[in-house]
Formats: structure tokens, C-alpha cells, sequence
């Protein structure tokens, strides 16, 4: 089932199943992968990516159901303090004197009143009053769709972390290296080893402590880079990312660098543009006995110069 889920997503992305080998010797090909670690780890971005939602989902739920459930008592509030003062407008219209009762003086033993809990939320209550009951239907609507979409994206998104991860190929030959990554924006490299300069390991606490690391290869012309102070991949770079082996990766392609150098090979695209070979010329002795073959054949004809010779 998982197969034809991954077939399938690959074939709508457009994503070859596996990258082409770069240039060199069918049997020097090798190919690395990103650690199961590294797997791992995405999970628990992801698990926290999910949580996070659902707690931003079930926040709104309360707000909404909340707010929903203070609307009537907050519309009667205001229509309450919205009768007292148009009837205290009308009895100062008639010069009728209002009268206002006076605060009941506390015991000498009670404590002190706190503040009451109408004048504190006033401004929550003018809100609810006031909202409408089609933003009402808008917000719950609103609300349903952001759960149904929370729902159905879990097994998508997990399919994602899934391809994306297994989108991680590094590639080394005898001759360059290719490097692709990505799913959406699908990424692919090749260095050659004519140009390639240097091979480092790099890695941080918490992938020293889940065991992997990012080899870090750099060929001619990737030093402005350092010196701009840019940290991601360029056209002069790449980078084995989370891979567990790095030390050993890193070794075989020095070893392979050496051995390429070694060899006096340059670089194989520059054979492409170097002009034909000019025919060599014919053998000096063929030539030189077919020479002789026709001044004997020439004198045969002319006969002896001399009549007297024998």
C-alpha cells in the first residue's frame, strides 16, 4: 500500500524514482543514503508540528463555544443598560430628579469587595453583545473546516516527511559525485574531481547525539561563498546531509580524488571540445620499398644505359 502511495505521489510530482549515476566506471558507483536517525527526527518535528495545531484548534474551539454561550446574556445586558438610559434621558427631559441608591456601608468585619467581575469583562461583554449571529455561522463554519483539514492532512503530511526523506541520494564514482534532495523543490548537483578542493565533516550536538553528520564538499571557485558569510548550498558546494557513515564517505572520496589525480585525468567535459587526432602518416620502410619497386620497374622498360654493361 505504501509502494503505490509513494509510486503515485512520485509520478504527480514528477520525481524520478532514483537519480541517473554521474560519470565514471559502472562498478565504482556508490550510493549513501540519509540516516534512519535522521528519519526519526523529522517525526518529532513533525509530532510537535501536529501538536501544535491541535492546541491552536482547541483554543479557537473553546473561544468560539464560549463566546457562543455568552452572546444571549450579553445581548440582555446591554438591552437592559440600554432601557435605563433612555429612561433616565426621559426623566431628566421632565425635570423628574433621579434617584440613585445609596451604597449599603460594608460590615466591620467583612472583607473587602472585590471588583465585580461585570465591570471587569465589560469590555469582553460590549464585544459579545454586539456580534452578529452570521459571524456566528462564519466562525463555526470556519471552525469545522479547520478541523476536517487538520484531520485530513495528518496522513499527507506524514506521507510527505516519508519521500521526502528517502529523497536523500548521494552518489560517488570514480570520476564526480551527485548530490539530489527535495521533494516539492526537487534539488540535484554534480562535482567533478578535477574541480573539487576540499572534503570536511561537520556536525552539531544533536546530531552527535543521534549519531550523524553533514559532509560538506567544496570544488574550485566556492571560497566567496565563506567569505559572504552564506551557510546553504551554492553551485561551488554540496552537502551529505544526516548521513550516519560520513567519516567513511569522506575517505573514499579522497582516496578517489587521489587516485584521479594520480592518473593525470582532467576534466571529462573537457574532452568534448578538443579537436580530431590528424591521421598518422604511412609506414618510412612500405614507403621506401614501394619507391624502389618502381625505379626497378622504370629501368626495366628504359633498358641498360650502357650497351657495353653487362
Amino acid at each position: 500500500m505504501l509502494d503505490r502511495i509513494r509510486a503515485q505521489a512520485l509520478r504527480w510530482l514528477r520525481v524520478p524514482p532514483e537519480p541517473v549515476p554521474p560519470l565514471g566506471a559502472p562498478g565504482s558507483v556508490r550510493v549513501f543514503r540519509a540516516g534512519r536517525n535522521y528519519y526519526k527526527l523529522c517525526l518529532v518535528r513533525w509530532v510537535f508540528g501536529q501538536v501544535g495545531a491541535l492546541v491552536g484548534i482547541i483554543f479557537s474551539v473553546g473561544f468560539l463555544m464560549k463566546l457562543q454561550a455568552d452572546v444571549p446574556e450579553a445581548r440582555a445586558a446591554l438591552e437592559r443598560s440600554r432601557v435605563a438610559a433612555v429612561a433616565a434621558a426621559e426623566a431628566k427631559a421632565e425635570g423628574a430628579p433621579v434617584v440613585e441608591a445609596a451604597p449599603a456601608e460594608p460590615a466591620p468585619d467583612a472583607k473587602p469587595a472585590k471588583k465585580p467581575r461585570k465591570q471587569r469583562r465589560s469590555g469582553y461583554q460590549e464585544f459579545a453583545g454586539r456580534v452578529p449571529d452570521w459571524l456566528l455561522v462564519v466562525a463555526k463554519i470556519a471552525e469545522l473546516g479547520a478541523i476536517a483539514f487538520f484531520v485530513i492532512q495528518i496522513p499527507v503530511t506524514f506521507a510527505l516527511v516519508r519521500l521526502e526523506f528517502e529523497q536523500h541520494w548521494y552518489i560517488v564514482t570514480d570520476r564526480s559525485l551527485r548530490i539530489r534532495n527535495g521533494l516539492v523543490a526537487l534539488q540535484e548537483s554534480t562535482m567533478s574531481f578535477a574541480n573539487l578542493q576540499q572534503v570536511e565533516v561537520k556536525q552539531g550536538p544533536v546530531q552527535r547525539w543521534l549519531g550523524l553528520a553533514d559532509l560538506h564538499v567544496r570544488s574550485a571557485g566556492g571560497g566567496s561563498d565563506l567569505a559572504e558569510g552564506k551557510t546553504g548550498d551554492s553551485l561551488h558546494r554540496g552537502v551529505f546531509h544526516c548521513v550516519e557513515n560520513a567519516p567513511e564517505i569522506r575517505d573514499l572520496i579522497l582516496e578517489r580524488l587521489r587516485l584521479f589525480r594520480h592518473a593525470g585525468l582532467g576534466d571529462p567535459d573537457d574532452h568534448h571540445d578538443e579537436p580530431a587526432a590528424a591521421p598518422s602518416p604511412p609506414d618510412t620502410l612500405a614507403a621506401a620499398q614501394e619507391l624502389l619497386a618502381e625505379a626497378r620497374a622504370l629501368r626495366a622498360q628504359l633498358g641498360p644505359v650502357n650497351p657495353g654493361a653487362t
